[in-house]
């Protein structure tokens, strides 16, 4: 078995309370200690150390299976970044910084965010239903009928 590269477990465990992402780990790996790590050597280590899963299911905020090929979309990320603030998650202030602006330009548009699977773009901003769309999200299967409709 290798010897763990692991140089400084309560420095790890620190940038990772504080919520540095693990390229930003990996990055100052190779800065400080002239080491290359990778994800799953982070992921290794955060097991091995007993810390929590950061990774935040809000069914609210993100209620599709979502195809791999829209997993990478910044609404996606937008909406993760969202759910891990209400959940108290740490979040890192490039990050936040970047939530913050994606959160006012939907709410500048009124709008909110809509995923459509079987497209190649996936995601779109649509206009708020007043109403009916009471959180960032256009919630799938709600369907509104058109004024002055009947059925």
């Amino acid at each position: 078995m290798a010897a763990s590269k692991l140089v400084d477990p309560d420095e790890f465990i620190r940038w990772y309370g504080e919520g540095k992402t693990y390229s930003w780990i990996m990055d100052e790996y190779r800065r400080k200690y002239d080491l290359q790590i990778g994800y799953g050597t982070i992921s290794n280590w955060r097991h091995q150390l007993g810390l929590r899963k950061r990774s935040v299911r809000d069914s609210k905020l993100i209620p599709w299976a979502v195809k791999p090929e829209h997993r990478n979309n910044h609404m996606l990320q937008m909406l993760r970044t969202e759910a891990r603030r209400r959940a108290g998650q740490p979040v890192p202030p490039d990050r936040l910084r970047q939530l913050r602006g994606w959160l006012d330009n939907v709410a500048e548009q009124d709008a909110v965010a809509h995923y459509e699977p079987d497209t190649s773009q996936g995601w779109w901003l649509v206009p708020r239903r007043p109403g009916v769309d009471t959180d960032l999200i256009r919630e799938p299967g709600i369907v509104t009928r058109p004024r002055g409709s009947r059925s």
